[in-house]
């Protein structure tokens, strides 16, 4: 079968089972994998090379680990290292030890022990940021601290690939020469990086941003992730750590939005290949086979990793509710578990039935992660917290003619005057503290997302003549902009943006009519500084009024040119500039 037709049939499989299981509310992780077991060996038989496959596939995680590098400053970094250092060591730690001496209890010799003990602590990488992302979890506190685990399992991963061929038969006759000369060749391989990083591709892309193409500056995102990669394989190092230090070595430079935007559709369709090809690996025969066996140590790796997550959760002080999701987040196994066996296998720490055991098992766990995660949203959540969903979403047969969505600080304000005016209006809150709050102090408002149409159905939307937008979250804001724009037409909207670019994004959906939050405020209060530094009343406001206009105006401009970065920041550059020469012209 030739590339071509391979790739049809991947783009195929997967264009068919992600809609369909996106539609199922199980996400686009599961649907890669069903598109995996479907076109696999075990499936229709399609494409046999999984092995290959999989390997190729793994430059998605790769991408993945450079954009997260790209979003994390070395700054944040430090901010992060009691999670990291704290909870992600001890979770591996714990875990890995725990699982080993499990793992010594079913009968494995000690070093086989600790390696398939500590192979099956470490997570899945791609799928839990993937599935985070997807829901918009990434930001809270167990995202948070996901995402330190699943950082410092990475940086894990380096001694545990180390660890393995000392454990095995063939360690017996290394030499310490060659032990030493593999220490320096990593330490050249790290500082290389880094220097490389700090001092070299900065220049390297301004050049290539100032005399070369789109093309050529693709070219060289592409070149740096995969080299970056290539130079820690060439160590034995994990080709994730090397892509994830080049990209926080660029965190703070001009060019990250534009390197991740560029990195972005190659992230995304290798991540969905390796999704794909993990799901070709399941051996269906074994899981059919041995199906308790498979079942009882999938279960068991679950409730083992999800207890020691939750305990050490809760021991560093997170919330019980944080704690439960962390723990349903990361206990599945990961793809590095892949290598690790694959090495053991090879160093003859593990033999060959162990290993094809264990990874059915940790595919498995990642099989049941979609899974897990609707079970712990859908059911768990709701069990434990009966009162999370109140019946507030049932809304009067009254035809208002506003309708505000959010009534947190913007919106509270607008329907107090609108209340003071006699004017009726529907509000929607999608938080349930924030409805028992506003409840108690004797308001009218209803429980719901104000981005689902059955609620806005519900709320007359049709019959209303204003629709306040009023919601904190930028892109709840964006999303229910976009459905009422679609469905409700004639509906006038009036929205709050909490900064420039939220207002700028607005406007490519049509709104017309926004304020941003803070502006207002931000110009009263430079008012009162200029009075304060002595300069007459009439004088301070005449410069702010002159500012707030130059400052509509701009925003007119660079809605133009906003999706381009170079042309929003030459707008900027060029904006500031005509202010300074305006005010001075008036001061003259």
């Amino acid at each position: 079968m030739t590339l071509l037709q391979e790739s049809a049939i991947f783009f195929g499989a997967a264009i068919v089972s992600v809609p369909v299981f996106k539609r199922l509310g199980f996400g686009a992780v599961l649907g890669y994998l069903a598109a995996g077991v479907i076109i696999g060996p075990w499936g229709f038989g399609l494409i046999d090379e999984v092995e290959d496959i999989l390997h190729f596939s793994e430059l998605g995680v790769v991408f993945l680990l450079f954009v997260i590098g790209l979003e994390l400053q070395p700054s944040r970094l430090w901010v992060l290292r009691k999670q990291v250092f704290g909870l992600g060591m001890s979770q591996v730690l714990v875990t890995g030890f725990l699982l080993a001496l499990v793992a010594y209890l079913l009968g494995l010799g000690t070093n086989a022990a600790l390696v398939a003990g500590f192979g099956l602590a470490l997570s899945s990488t791609a799928f839990v940021l993937q599935m985070l992302a997807e829901k918009q979890q990434l930001t809270t506190v167990h995202g948070r601290s996901a995402f330190a685990i699943l950082l410092f399992q990475d940086l894990a991963v380096i001694p545990l690939l180390a660890m393995v061929p000392l454990l095995g038969i063939s360690s017996l006759t290394g030499e310490a020469g060659n032990t030493w000369l593999g220490v320096t060749q990593t330490v050249f391989a790290v500082v290389v990086l880094i220097l490389g990083g700090r001092y070299l591709l900065r220049h390297v892309f301004r050049a290539i941003a100032r005399w070369g193409s789109d093309e050529t500056f693709t070219a060289a995102a592409l070149f740096i992730v995969i080299g970056a990669a290539l130079l820690m394989e060439w160590v034995d190092l994990s080709m994730g750590l090397g892509a994830f230090i080049a990209g926080m070595l660029l965190a703070d430079s001009e060019y990250r939005h534009q390197l991740e935007a560029d990195i972005a559709p190659f992230k995304g369709l290798l991540l969905g290949l390796f999704f794909i090809a993990v799901g070709m690996a399941v051996d269906i025969g074994l899981l059919l086979t041995q199906v308790s066996l498979v079942l009882g140590l999938t279960i068991g790796l679950l409730l083992v990793k999800g207890v020691v997550l939750l305990g050490l959760a809760r021991a560093f002080r997170l919330g019980a509710d944080a704690a439960r999701n962390l723990a349903f987040s990361v206990s599945q196994g990961g793809e590095f578990a892949f290598v690790l066996f694959g090495v053991a296998a090879g160093s003859r720490v593990l033999d060959q039935a162990t290993v094809d055991l264990l990874i059915v098992v940790v595919t498995f766990s990642m099989i049941l992660t979609p899974l897990l995660f609707i079970l712990n949203e859908k059911y768990l959540d709701r069990w434990l917290h009966p009162a999370a969903e109140p019946d507030f979403d049932t809304i009067q047969g009254e035809e208002n003619p506003v309708i505000i969505a959010g009534f947190g600080r913007v919106g509270q304000i607008v329907g107090r005057i609108l209340q003071m005016r006699r004017i009726p209006f529907t509000a929607l809150e999608h938080s349930p503290d924030q409805v028992d709050l506003v409840r108690r102090y004797g308001n009218r408002v209803y429980y719901g997302e104000p981005s689902r149409l059955s609620l806005l159905r519900a709320a007359n939307a049709d019959k209303a003549k204003v629709f306040v937008l009023a919601l904190d979250d930028v892109e709840e804001s964006l999303k229910t902009a976009r459905v009422v724009r679609h469905y409700f037409p004639s509906l006038k909207i009036y929205a709050a943006a909490r900064d420039r670019y939220h207002a700028l994004r607005l406007m490519d959906i049509g709104v017309a009519y926004f304020i941003r939050e803070t502006v207002q405020s931000s110009l009263r209060l430079s008012e009162a500084v200029l009075q304060g530094l002595d300069v007459d009343q009439t004088h301070a406001t005449q410069a702010v009024d002159t500012f707030a206009k130059f400052d509509e105006e701009l925003l007119k401009k660079q809605h133009a040119v906003h999706h381009d970065e170079s042309k929003l920041i030459q707008t900027a550059t060029e904006a500031s500039e005509e202010l300074e020469s305006l005010f001075a012209s008036a001061a003259e």
